[in-house]
């Protein structure tokens, strides 16, 4: 019988583990993870930015959260030997109809607590980036870069050696039955017990709630997002990163360039469709995912709505000739054979039945079981803040219990 069991082992859900044994080490606590490691889809297939709160609606869950977990995953990675660079970035606008928009990031940035925030005009962005042309940009030195998948293997050490926690990997989750005086969790090797459930589990985490959750109105979209990589004579176009200005009706940032902490420089993401909940790569199909996608009614309003987007994406997934372009927005000496193909990551974006991509940390409670049913970027960032806010819940929930 554990106290809490955890099912998913990515980032927000070993910290989530690890700050439920930090404050409470007396609590058995269980993860459960299907495949044989941490971090396998999200958390080690995002780009491994450390994101400064930058864009996020003051006083929502992302900007609370990331700010806040943003100085506890800088003390952590200090105290834990985690390598990290916050080398900082720009952002730049390269039309005039981006400048509004630019300039309402500056503002919220400052309301989040940002500060050296720096506007700069088209010839102070060459001082930061002297190959990326802009009309005006933003200099914000708290971003940095990491490798999350390091990050997340340190909170599972500290986790089981440290706090005695336990991790149990090659277990999928199955059913799960919840009761008066707690819940069973079926997997494909075993059935565990405890007084309460966390799901974390990414883009199974509509899938997992259904399990226990008599109606949910919202489900999980998958969305690829595939990278490019300069080639190593060019890695001096970039020095640090560099995004463009997001589209504030878009929930993904653009195609930019980030500097890696292991090396290289990516180029990328596009936002398209993926044809299976982990499908990294355009053959990777799942007809079932696929259908269940594209008939849920949420995600029908959507592809009405942003069709003209939708359809420019989808056509740079298929064109390197159209992802050069739009990346050469920014960097005009880019060539197309200076890029060779990279990874890809697949994002887990909750969708709400009325076709509302959801923005900020979602959460759907039950007596017995607290899901985490969105969680994008900035989540690797803000992972210990959300780790505090559910081991917040989880002490709720067993003390009314």
């Amino acid at each position: 019988m554990y106290d809490v069991i955890i099912i998913g082992a990515g980032i927000v859900g070993m910290a989530s583990a690890m700050k439920i044994k930090q404050q409470s080490p007396e609590l058995r606590v269980l993860v459960l993870e299907k495949e044989e490691g941490v971090a396998k889809h999200q958390t080690g297939h995002n780009s491994g930015v450390i994101h400064s709160g930058l864009y996020y609606k003051p006083g929502s869950h992302k900007a609370l959260n990331c700010i806040d977990g943003y100085n506890q995953l800088i003390k952590f990675c200090d105290e834990e030997n985690v390598k990290y660079d916050l080398c900082g970035k720009i952002v730049v606008a390269t039309d005039q109809k981006e400048l509004e928009n630019l300039n309402a990031l500056y503002e919220r940035g400052i309301q989040n607590g940002l500060t050296d925030l720096k506007k700069l005009s088209s010839s102070e962005i060459k001082e930061y980036e002297p190959y990326c042309t802009g009309i005006a940009g933003l200099h914000v030195p708290q971003t940095g870069i990491i490798d999350y998948t390091e990050v997340t293997e340190k909170y599972k050490e500290v986790f089981t050696e440290r706090f005695g926690g336990i991790v149990k990997f090659g277990h999928q989750v199955e059913d799960i039955r919840l009761g008066s005086i707690g819940a069973e969790v079926a997997t494909s090797r075993g059935v565990f017990r405890s007084h309460l459930v966390v799901n974390c589990a990414g883009l199974y985490s509509d899938r997992i709630a259904q399990l226990a959750l008599k109606q949910l109105d919202v489900r999980i979209i998958p969305f690829r997002g595939e990278y490019y990589e300069i080639k190593p004579n060019k890695h001096y176009l970039v020095k640090n990163l560099i995004y463009p200005v997001p589209d504030p009706s878009f929930p993904f940032l653009g195609v930019h360039f980030t500097r890696m902490i292991n090396g290289g420089v990516e180029a990328g993401p596009n936002a398209v469709l993926a044809y299976k909940r982990e499908g990294y790569t355009k053959t990777d199909i799942n007809v079932g995912e696929l259908f269940e996608s594209l008939t849920w009614k949420g995600f029908i309003k959507i592809a009405s709505k942003y069709w003209p987007t939708g359809i420019g994406e989808m056509y740079r997934s298929y064109s390197k000739s159209a992802f050069t372009k739009a990346l050469r927005r920014l960097l005009p000496d880019l060539k197309e054979s200076d890029l060779k193909k990279g990874g890809a990551g697949v994002r887990a974006q909750a969708c709400d039945k009325d076709g509302g991509l959801i923005d900020d940390f979602l959460f759907v409670e039950e007596s017995r079981m607290i899901n985490v049913l969105n969680a994008p970027s900035p989540a690797a960032t803000s992972s210990l803040a959300i780790g505090d806010t559910i081991a917040g819940k989880v002490f709720a929930k067993l003390n009314n219990n």
